[in-house]
């Protein structure tokens, strides 16, 4: 599943088209009983975690963070069913609650407790969340809760995955032809091969325990570390999917929840269907950046035509092709790149200015977006590890290469922007190794879990809007805000001043509409001048602070990202 990156690598997650399912019929996906060996497990671990707390100090400086950061680490089981035996440590960050009221500085503002954050993945970390406090948008959120952040297992220093060399992980330039040839197909399953085999080699039997369920364990005994009678939990992309199995697993642990850009978590969706939903939704994502493209042809001289814009686009890609520029930004480079535009339209302005410099002779600008970053390569390929070894654990997945030949050869034909690369981010899942988890039925029956507040854009192609219609049928009592008409990947705490106005009145009051609400779309960007190399649309935001865009665990590039939502898969 590849999401918005907030803090992430790559990623790819979902998909609209499903044409071919998995192999096997459809399982029964019964819930965990309540006397199961994980569930025990995990109460054990909860128990312990209550004991111990979360000793919280100054951060490490591998951690990068200010003083105004505490770090501390919370333990849980490698394998829940074994709760006495190996034990890993997860990275928590947090700042506390200010207590000071947004519009009266006099005025004290009640702690509510702690509010946990995730910005999606597989594979990102939230450990930087806790800054987001001084952005306007966050002032009331953070006067009444601590932040918290954290790196899930498997990333970061919380018992980092690691599947090959980081050296050889960023290869540039690289090619994606749009309709790869059989040859370029032959050598895309011996690399998700011999990738599948790295990630394996590297872990051993430890691998297998990183899933989703135990992402939504480790979401308990963090609960019981930090004191919280009740979870107050936001999460974003693919953080909704756990969150969601949290939901099931541990309702009466519910205080406050918020979805932000909800994964569908029906079971026969679980990873691959949710796949190609993704990359059929971001052909409409493309279609709109390119739409409002055209309509600014006058400042990008790119086409004054949705279509114009495509072959403006075709014909960088055909000479980077020929010429990569700088000799390191090919085809594969810039669409990586481009791919960015589909979670979040904060990339539209610096995006275009970027290919319209390219094609009258000007590299530097796409080279500095699009461009690989040696020195991030090491938590790239640790956030793409992780993205690859939750979702192949988490359910089956084609074993036969030709379920996906012919499924995506069918959805390119009107889905060509994004389909074939997530089919390279995922096809590691095919070679996988055994045993794979089936998916929890994500479910609760009226009355058992408090209300939750399900937050979704229209056009959200990360994350297709399905999704977050299912998981509203599919959580009691949830409720839906749609920002109608935007395709933003992660929508809580960003510029849409009506979503926020939802966001904050549960949050802080319990509120929430009666059934469903919708908030007019936010403001498109404003196009950078001519030769602005700044961030350009009317607010790209820092990913460290602001929260808003999806992550997709994807983003190669080193640029604003917003603290909402990490891209699944790469």
């Amino acid at each position: 599943m590849r999401a918005a990156v907030l803090y992430g690598t790559a990623g790819s997650v979902f998909l609209t088209a499903l044409v071919g399912a998995p192999a096997g019929g459809r399982p029964a996906w019964p819930a965990p009983a309540a006397g199961s060996a994980e569930m025990r497990g995990t109460a054990v671990a909860a128990a312990r975690a209550t004991a111990a707390g979360i000793r919280f100090a100054n951060c490490p400086k591998e951690e990068d963070l200010p003083d105004s950061v505490q770090c501390g680490t919370v333990t849980v089981p490698l394998d829940y069913a074994h709760p006495d035996g190996r034990q890993i440590k997860l990275t928590v960050s947090r700042v506390k609650a200010t207590g000071k009221d947004a519009k009266n500085s006099k005025r004290r503002v009640p702690r509510r407790g702690a509010f946990v954050y995730n910005p999606g993945g597989p594979g990102a970390s939230s450990t930087r969340f806790p800054l987001i406090g001084h952005r306007p948008e966050w002032k009331r959120i953070a006067a009444a809760y601590d932040l918290v952040g954290y790196a899930p297992r498997g990333v970061d220093r919380s018992a980092p995955l690691s599947c090959q060399d980081p050296k050889h992980f960023v290869k540039a330039p690289s090619q994606a032809p749009t309709f790869p040839s059989e040859s370029y197909k032959k050598e895309r399953i011996a690399a998700a091969k011999a990738y599948a085999r790295g990630c394996a080699q590297r872990s051993g039997n430890a691998l297998r325990h990183y899933t989703s369920l135990n992402n939504a364990r480790d979401l308990e005994v963090l609960r019981a570390g930090l004191g919280e009678p009740k979870l107050t939990f936001m999460g974003a992309s693919y953080g909704t999917y756990f969150g969601a199995l949290y939901a099931t697993l541990f309702p009466s642990h519910v205080g406050r929840m918020v979805f932000d850009s909800a994964v569908n978590p029906d079971p026969e969706k679980i990873w691959y269907r949710n796949n190609l939903d993704q990359s059929a939704a971001f052909e409409k994502r493309w279609a709109d950046f390119r739409a409002w493209v055209a309509k600014h042809d006058e400042v990008y001289e790119l086409g004054a035509t949705p279509d114009d814009v495509q072959q403006s686009y075709e014909r960088a890609r055909a000479q980077l092709a020929a010429s990569p520029a700088g000799g390191k930004v090919g085809p594969g480079q810039m669409q990586g790149a481009f791919l960015d535009a589909g979670y979040s339209d904060d990339y539209w302005p610096r995006r275009a200015q970027a290919l319209s410099a390219y094609l009258k002779g000007d590299p530097k600008p796409l080279i500095e977006q699009a461009g690989p970053h040696p020195e991030a390569a090491a938590e790239q390929e640790n956030g793409n590890a992780v993205y690859t070894a939750v979702e192949c654990n988490d359910a089956s997945w084609p074993a036969d290469w030709r379920i996906w030949d012919r499924d995506n050869t069918r959805l390119a034909r009107r889905a060509p922007f994004e389909t074939w690369d997530n089919v390279w981010m995922n096809l590691p899942c095919a070679y996988w190794p055994e045993p794979r988890q089936k998916p929890l039925d994500v479910r609760t029956p009226p009355g058992v879990l408090p209300p939750t507040l399900i937050l979704a854009a229209e056009r959200d192609a990360a994350t297709p809007y399905d999704g977050a219609l299912e998981l509203r049928r599919r959580l009691s009592g949830s409720v839906l805000v749609t920002e109608n008409g935007s395709g933003t990947h992660g929508i809580g705490g960003g510029p849409n001043k009506c979503v926020n106005g939802y966001l904050d009145a549960y949050l802080l009051e319990g509120r929430l509409p009666v059934r469903r609400a919708a908030c007019a779309p936010h403001a498109e960007p404003k196009p950078a001048a001519p030769g602005d190399r700044s961030k350009g649309s009317q607010g790209s935001r820092d990913p460290q602070e602001s929260q808003g865009s999806g992550v997709s665990a994807r983003s190669t590039t080193h640029e604003p990202e917003h603290p909402k939502t990490v891209r699944q898969a790469p």
